[in-house]
Formats: structure tokens, sequence, C-alpha cells
């Protein structure tokens, strides 16, 4: 037990602090030391040095780590086979952690099909390379699931209110690929007004219906003052954008076809004669120059007033093709199943009434007008997240499905990782989308190429899980969330967890120090990944401790984590070990308890110095025997 000696304002305490204790430890997460495991230095190609360097720190997970592109081309297909045996003789597990690239198509310049295919084989490239680390099994590679994607910035929870999730939201148009910044702003107009609180929400569920809300606008929308201005969220700002960017496309067609339907209303008469007269001729084969020559000035005239709508009407046809097939390809299932009754509906009014300029323009009045109702309108400008899910989602699917086809059950596991909160794809929420729209695409390849469902769904949710990177997300600190935020984006993904990245940091800065060291609430965490998360691989990254303080941080980590001492899992921890030096009666020489010790407080205390009682002379430092500097 630790005793102090107080007198006055001085106090001495003994130099054994005790034993340690089972019910009161220094660490309250409890990892198991076989499941921690160190990472290869990412900027070294040679991986057999590295691998047998981290070996000696006892761990038994090494994660050979080639984020950069080049230093994973760099590593030399005979060292991987190298590292495997390797593997066998120390009895270690070997991961990979595959390069950091930009796996959706998206840069700062944009959307690219071509980009994302090329992101495709580079994703399927390592798969089949990681292979041989481990030929036996299904070795883990871990894949970020964004790299440089800005993100967009969401409100902390506490902060949001309804219908407001984005602080500045991140939108692509679908179409050209070009990125915007959406952030709330307010507008003045002459005449403002909005709905009253929780009107919008009985609207989605049909408690009131539009027209409802077309006879009582006074119950269901307020007048807002001039001074006060229209708030816009960034999500509102979303719905405008789309709505004016469909209006302006269909501005133009309304002025080729409504000029088309001025010029025939106005010759109505002298243009359905005319075309009596030219329907006559074409059947007797005379050509255009000929019917030309047989025309009255006056039917000239008309003829030529015929060719103007004609020619507005075949604009107007050609981009109201073109905004049709935009609302289809962007369109929701419903707004496609309206298209197609619409579609119908238009090829009905020009083969019953036939093909006559009339015809065709009021065929294309209807078409216009249906198609600039609310519920045709595309979404083309979306969330960047929603659209990088989609494309993410559909590389890693398609990569593990290619992987598969070569190695099947014993193909690599593709891991998806949370990049530093941020950059796109970094919540808990949009690593599940993308863990479960990534499990999807594989599914429908692997249903194209006849296996069934279920067998199909068990496979994707072997090979396709989460890597949790615990100090990547705790940088969502920086952007107001509390710490009870951060842990419930552990619990969204925590299903899908099949391997965890260890670093702490202090929410701010993307550093790495080994975990207890900052503030990411580890212990939380742990727990809500439950069993999965303790019997997952936990691989410490450590660069910023390798970096300044040039030790290995896996003691550090041992004792961060609650890793017991002895192998049967029981007390005491690596978080105790200091205590467990200092028994005075164990029996321990050498270094631990120095001869000396004995001769200062063996029986009669003869060594005591004499200003405690004793008869020892001066010589020196009375614990260590060295002489005083």
């Amino acid at each position: 037990m630790k005793k102090s000696y107080k007198s006055g304002d001085y106090e001495v305490s003994d130099i054994y602090q005790g034993g340690y204790s089972s019910l009161n430890p220094l660490s309250n997460v409890y990892t198991a030391a076989g499941t921690l495991g160190m990472t290869t230095d990412p900027r070294v190609a040679n991986i057999l040095q590295e691998v047998s360097s981290k070996l000696s720190t006892g761990a038994k997970q090494i994660s050979v780590t080639a984020v950069s592109p080049e230093i994973f081309d760099s590593i030399p297909k005979q060292q991987l086979k190298e590292v495997h045996r390797l593997s066998k003789l120390t009895g270690i597990d070997v991961s990979m952690h595959g390069p950091v690239i930009d796996v959706a198509g998206i840069s700062q310049q944009g959307y690219s099909e071509a980009d994302r295919e090329s992101a495709e084989r580079r994703i399927t490239d390592v798969l089949l390379r990681s292979k041989e680390l481990n030929p036996e099994g299904n070795i883990p590679v871990t894949f970020h699931t964004a790299e440089g994607i800005p993100g967009s910035q969401f409100l902390p929870p506490a902060q949001r209110k309804e219908g407001e999730e984005y602080k500045r939201l991140i939108v692509i148009n679908r179409e050209t690929g070009r990125l915007a910044p959406l952030e709330a702003e307010k507008k003045f107009y002459p005449q403002m007004e909005e709905l009253k609180p929780g009107v919008q929400e009985k609207i989605e569920r049909g408690i009131i219906t539009k027209e409802n809300l077309a006879e009582n606008r006074g119950k269901y929308i307020k007048q807002i003052p001039l001074e006060e201005g229209k708030y816009y969220s960034p999500e509102k700002r979303v719905e405008v954008l789309n709505a004016t960017e469909w209006d302006n496309s269909l501005n133009q067609v309304f002025f080729n076809q409504e000029r088309a339907q001025e010029i025939l209303g106005k010759n109505q008469v002298q243009i359905q004669h005319l075309q009596n007269s030219i329907n006559d001729m074409k059947e007797r084969k005379i050509s255009d120059k000929e019917i030309r020559e047989k025309l009255t000035p006056t039917q000239r005239h008309a003829w030529s007033n015929l060719q103007a709508a004609q020619n507005y009407l075949q604009d107007a046809h050609q981009q109201v093709n073109g905004l049709f097939s935009k609302a289809y390809e962007f369109g929701t299932d419903e707004q496609k199943n309206h298209l197609k009754k619409l579609s119908e509906d238009f090829r009905t009014m020009i083969e019953k009434n036939g093909a006559d300029p009339l015809t065709q323009a009021e065929a294309m009045n209807y078409m216009v007008n249906e198609l600039k109702k609310e519920e045709y309108a595309p979404s083309l400008y979306e969330p960047i997240e929603k659209f990088a899910t989609e494309k993410t989602a559909q590389t890693f699917g398609n990569a593990a499905f290619n992987s598969y086809k070569k190695f099947k059950g014993k193909s690599p596991v593709l891991v998806i990782e949370n990049p530093p909160a941020g950059f796109g794809l970094s919540t808990g929420e949009d690593v599940k989308r993308v863990v479960e729209e990534s499990r999807e695409q594989f599914i429908e390849n692997a249903k194209k190429e006849g296996m069934s469902e279920s067998q199909a769904r068990k496979e994707a949710e072997k090979l396709i899980g989460a890597t949790w990177d615990v100090g990547h997300i705790n940088m969502l600190r920086k952007y107001g969330y509390s710490e009870e935020d951060i842990i419930k984006e552990t619990e969204k993904v925590a299903p899908y967890v099949k391997q965890i990245h260890l670093s702490d940091n202090f929410g701010f800065e993307h550093t790495e120090l080994p975990m207890g060291m900052g503030n990411v609430p580890l212990k939380e965490m742990m727990a809500k990944l439950g069993q999965k998360g303790f019997e997952a691989p936990k691989i410490i990254e450590a660069a910023n401790w390798w970096q300044h303080f040039k030790t290995a941080p896996f003691q550090e980590t041992l004792e961060a984590t609650g890793s017991p001492l002895y192998s049967m899992k029981m007390s005491p921890d690596w978080s105790q070990a200091p205590g467990l030096y200092q028994g005075y009666s164990s029996g321990m020489e050498g270094q631990w308890l120095p001869q000396i010790h004995y001769e200062t407080f063996g029986t009669g205390f003869s060594r005591l110095p004499k200003e405690l009682g004793g008869q020892a002379g001066e010589q020196g430092n009375r614990m260590s025997g060295r002489p005083m500097e």
C-alpha cells in the first residue's frame, strides 16, 4: 500500500506504489494483444524489410501500407510472396492498405466516367496482386471511400432544424459533372411567402393536397415582411436550382413552338389549301423545285410561311427530344413511369391526326406544357455525397466481383475506410451506404452470371465490409460535433466493420498518435462495435509518433487499450504493468531491486544515513549508489 508522511507543507511519499488492482484499472478498453497490428512505412516499397522490423514489436497483425499508387507499383511481386512465407513462419496475419485514389471518378474539374473506369481497373489490380500475400485465405484489402472529393459540411445534430442538415452543401450537375457549393442565404423579393411550420410534412404525407393548399392559402401560407427576407437553406437552394435549370431549358422550346403556332395560325387557310395541292403533287413524284415553279405568288408566300413554321417545329422537336431524354435519364422511377405515359399520348396524337404542321404544333404544345409540370422536372443537381456513393459503389462492387470471378471463395476482402472528416464520404452514414450499395452492385453482377440471389448476397457480405478509422471520424469535432455525435457515427457503421484503424488526435488536424494521447473516445466506440469490434484486427496508425518520437507505439497502445499481460485474458493489463515492478517482497533482484536497497533497508538499518539515525557516511546518491551530480 502506498504511504506518505507529511510535515507542514512538506510531503514525502515512499518509493513503492504498491501492486496493481484489478478493481481499479487505468484503462477500461479491453483489447486482446493478438488483434493489434502495425503498419509498414507507406513511403517504402521494401515491404519485406519493413515487415521484418515490425515483427520485433510483438505485433501479430501487419498491414502492408501502400497508400501511394507509385509505391504500390514499386513493390516487386517476389516481395509479396516472401512476406507470405515470413507470415507463415512467424504466425502473423497480413493485410493490405491499397492506394488512396479517386474511386468515384470525381476531381476538382468534375466527374469523368473514364476516370471512374480507370479507378475500377486499379482497384481490381490491387485486389488481384494482394492475393500473393495470402494465397490460402481472404486477405483484407483497405481502400478509402474517396480521395480529395470536397465534402459537404454538415450541421452538428444539435443545431439542425426541420429539413435542414447542411451548413455548406456541395452539389454536382449530373449531366455536366460540374461542382457547385451552396450555403444558406437570404433573398429579398417584392412578394415573399412560405409554408407555415409543419405544413410541408403534411404535404409529403398526403394529409394536405395541392388543392387544399390553393383553396386555403391563408391557413397554410404566411407572408414574410420585406425587412426579414426569405431564408433559403442549402437544401432549398438545390430545389430552386433544379427548377430554374429546367425552366430555362424549356424556355427556348417554348419560343420555337409558339413561333410555329403563330405562323400557322395567321396563315391557316392558305397553308391548308396549299398543303392539299402539295400532297397531290408529291403523289405524282414532283420535286420541291417543280412544285415551287407551279405555285402562284400568293401560294409561294404561304409556302415560305409553311417552311418557316416547319423549321421552328423541327428545332422545337429536337430540343424536346433532348429534354425528354434528359428527364428520363435523370428522373426517378416514378418520373420515368409518367414519361412513358406522356410518350404514348404524344405518339397517339400524331398517328390519329396525321403528320401535318398544325397537328405537329398541337402535339408539341401538349408535350412542352406537360414537361413543364413539376412531376416531370429531373433533379439535375444533387448532393455530391449521393452521387459519389452511387459511383463509388459501382467501382467497388465491380472490382470485388472481378476478383471473385478469379478466386471464388478465397477472394480478398474489400474493406472500405472512412477518410479524414471534411472530405466527401467520411461519416459513418456515408460508409454504411457505400458498403450496402457496393454489395448490391456485386449481387447484380453475380445474378447476371447465373448465381442465385441468396448465394450472391452471402458472398457479398463476406467479401465487402468496412474499415473504421477512429481518428478520422474524431475530426468531426472541428465542425462542432460533440463526443456523443462521434460515437453515434460509430454505431451506424458497426454491423459492417471487419477491421479497425487506431490513431488518436485532438479533433482538428489529421495527426496520428498512439491511442490514449488525444481525445478519441475509444472506450465508447469499442462498446458500440461490440464483439465484432473486439475480434476485428486493429491496425495502429501512428505516423506522427514515429516522426517525432522515433519509437514503436506498440507498448503505448497496449497500455491505452487495456490489453492483458497474460494470454489467459486475465488481470493485470498493460496499463497496470508499472505497479508490478515495485513489490518489495517479491524477491526480484538486479535492476528492479538493486543491492543498495537491501543494504539501506535491511536488518538493523545499518546503512541509513546519519541524518536519518544511521551510521553510513556520505557516498553520493543514497538510492542509486552513484555520486551526486
